[in-house]
């Protein structure tokens, strides 16, 4: 083997091990898991310190600190439930039996949601199987007087 075929080899070595090197370092700090309430309950330690997005319904009315902006709640889905922390403004549609999406930390203590971390998805009012059905004028009849 020649010098200059030896040289592009360790080139190419250490370029594919430098790349191979930043690409773990930026996905393990940017990794974030999207779960339901029930698989981070059925074995929680697995999931402790991890960045997580949860994924449940809110099971009774969010408690508030009086004059604060301190939240306090349950979070359930299939019958495993995980109590909620969370500090700041809550979406208007935040209530009993909401679903959400809280995207945060699970501590020995329950699930730290982040700061801007609760998303409430829309209320199923908005579900189209749920509106209404529109019947269509009979035939013939539209733009008579």
């Amino acid at each position: 083997m020649s010098k200059k075929t030896a040289k592009i080899g360790l080139t190419c070595v250490v370029l594919v091990l430098a790349f191979g090197g930043l690409l773990y370092s930026t996905l393990s700090e940017g990794t974030e898991y999207y779960k339901h309430v029930d698989e981070v309950m059925a074995n929680p330690d697995t999931w402790y310190g991890k960045a997580l997005q949860l994924h449940g319904f809110v099971n009774g009315e969010p408690g508030r600190k009086r004059d604060s902006l301190d939240y306090e709640f349950y979070v359930q889905n299939k019958g495993k439930v995980v109590r909620a922390y969370y500090t700041g403004i809550v979406p208007d549609t935040f209530k009993d039996q909401s679903e959400v999406v809280l995207k945060g930390r699970l501590t020995s203590q329950g699930f730290m949601v982040e700061k801007d971390g609760v998303m409430a998805k829309c209320p199923s009012k908005y579900d189209p199987a749920k509106l209404p059905v529109k019947t269509a004028a009979p035939p013939g009849t539209a733009g008579t007087n």
